[in-house]
């Protein structure tokens, strides 16, 4: 019997496009609020940040009840798409805190030579937080490929109660399995 490839290839798919979207959201924002102070900086950033906090079953709840209007139909876009919510803090605040370390004596000579910001951005700033970025894209691609789970309930059509129940089976047996190893250590 052949293996069967195509879930993984769907995963590969809708982590690379969940990625490719929370870093083209993440990379401005980070850049904005690491250079810049303006009123309102920090609700911006605890309102991007805030899907980082929440579990992905209770992001899941609100993303239904946000969504809850319209038909959802599952599609990897659409999953992609759910997958940029969750994804995006984590890409955020790798890239701010890379844009951070970045010496500013740089981006101050470049200014003095003429260089408009844009240019400074492109040419000296990401040149120097590359490792930065390049970390924050693979820990969002990481993210999105593992954390499926908030994704296929918000997703999923018809089988919203055979997916929450798989859900709640899951998290009955990890509780169990963390309950019966809390006893092993204590015995």
């Amino acid at each position: 019997m052949p293996l069967d490839w195509s879930p993984l290839w769907l995963s590969l798919r809708y982590a690379g496009l969940a990625t490719l979207l929370a870093t083209i959201l993440a990379a401005p924002l980070a850049w904005l609020l690491a250079h810049r102070r303006f009123p309102g900086c920090e609700l911006l950033d605890a309102a991007a940040n805030l899907p980082l906090l929440a579990p992905p079953a209770v992001l899941a709840y609100y993303l239904l009840a946000t969504l809850g209007r319209w038909r959802l139909v599952f599609h990897w876009h659409a999953a992609a798409a759910v997958s940029v919510i969750y994804t995006l803090p984590l890409v955020l605040r790798m890239s701010r805190a890379g844009l951070e370390a970045v010496d500013h004596g740089f981006e101050n000579a470049a200014r003095s030579l003429g260089a408009a910001e844009w240019r400074i951005f492109w040419r000296v700033t990401v040149p120097l937080a590359w490792r930065a970025l390049l970390a924050a894209g693979l820990a969002g691609f990481a993210r999105a490929f593992v954390d499926f789970g908030a994704t296929v309930v918000v997703a999923a059509t018809g089988n919203f109660w055979i997916v929450a129940l798989a859900a709640a089976t899951a998290l009955a047996a990890l509780y169990a399995g963390n309950r019966l190893r809390r006893a092993r250590v204590w015995a």
